[in-house]
């Protein structure tokens, strides 16, 4: 059985006293394919020694997190170009919107999230989405930038059916994520009526630990417990359920 989690922190500093052993229990049971998004530029070079030492288990992306746009946002966009223009990676991500923390740099957040699109379109690669408490300012981006080179994974899914079905619609993969194991998380009410061609797997560690785990650090071993939450909400094995979301995952990340 094999488990992709699309969408974990392995640079983090929450893993710094214990990250080789994090990834060993990750891999442990199941977990062998971490897709890694980028936040900034002072983790790049995290990001390539994580790389370095697990090669055949970590696979990068490259973007701007709208959470570190700020006033230097060009010369970070322009990182990410520098980037992208050296070698392969394979999603530009994370990218979006997120007005939960700060609404003041939003024009800079649209402009960047519309300008790293079309650098995925430019280097015929995948899309990784942050939305917190912005659906219609993401969807505004999503439709204007609409095409049918396109594609990727709305992480860390939360939104409601007609949402999902929009995001769908996209040619977005939903990512799933501990928010699904949650008594007050509402995706696991209408997941059933979305089919798993669009699911892929994730744990956006070290956050949003799936129950029992909820308020803990999260890690990339978790994914098991999405994975198994999935089972039962889908009434498949676990099995199928890492089957078919790891093939979602090689279909959107090309590998």
């Amino acid at each position: 059985m094999i488990l992709t989690d699309t969408h974990t922190h392995l640079y983090s500093e929450e893993f710094d006293s214990d990250r080789d052993e994090m990834i060993q229990r990750a891999i442990n049971a199941g977990v062998s394919r971490f897709f890694v998004p980028s936040i900034d530029s002072s983790y790049t070079q995290k990001m390539y020694d994580l790389e370095t030492q697990f090669p055949e288990n970590i696979f990068l992306m490259m973007g701007l997190h709208p959470c570190y746009v700020k006033e230097n946002y060009l010369e970070e966009l322009a990182h990410v170009e520098t980037e992208l223009a050296k070698r392969k990676f394979y999603a530009i991500g994370e990218i979006g919107i997120d007005l939960f923390w700060d609404k003041s740099f939003l024009k800079q957040q649209q402009q960047a999230f519309k300008h790293q699109i079309q650098l995925a379109k430019k280097h015929k690669l995948a899309i990784n989405i942050h939305c917190r408490e912005a659906f219609d300012e993401v969807f505004e981006v999503l439709e204007s930038e609409k095409a049918t080179d396109l594609f990727g994974i709305f992480h860390c899914f939360t939104g409601d059916f007609g949402q999902a079905k929009r995001a769908i619609d996209l040619n977005m993969k939903l990512g799933i994520g501990g928010v699904a194991t949650f008594k007050n998380g509402k995706i696991d009410q209408f997941l059933h009526e979305i089919d798993l061609e669009h699911i892929v797997l994730e744990t956006d560690s070290p956050y949003l630990a799936p129950v029992p785990f909820r308020g803990k650090r999260n890690e990339s071993s978790f994914t098991k417990l999405v994975a198994e939450k999935l089972a039962i909400i889908y009434q498949q094995p676990i099995e199928e359920i890492a089957r078919i979301t790891t093939e979602n995952a090689k279909a959107i990340f090309g590998i």
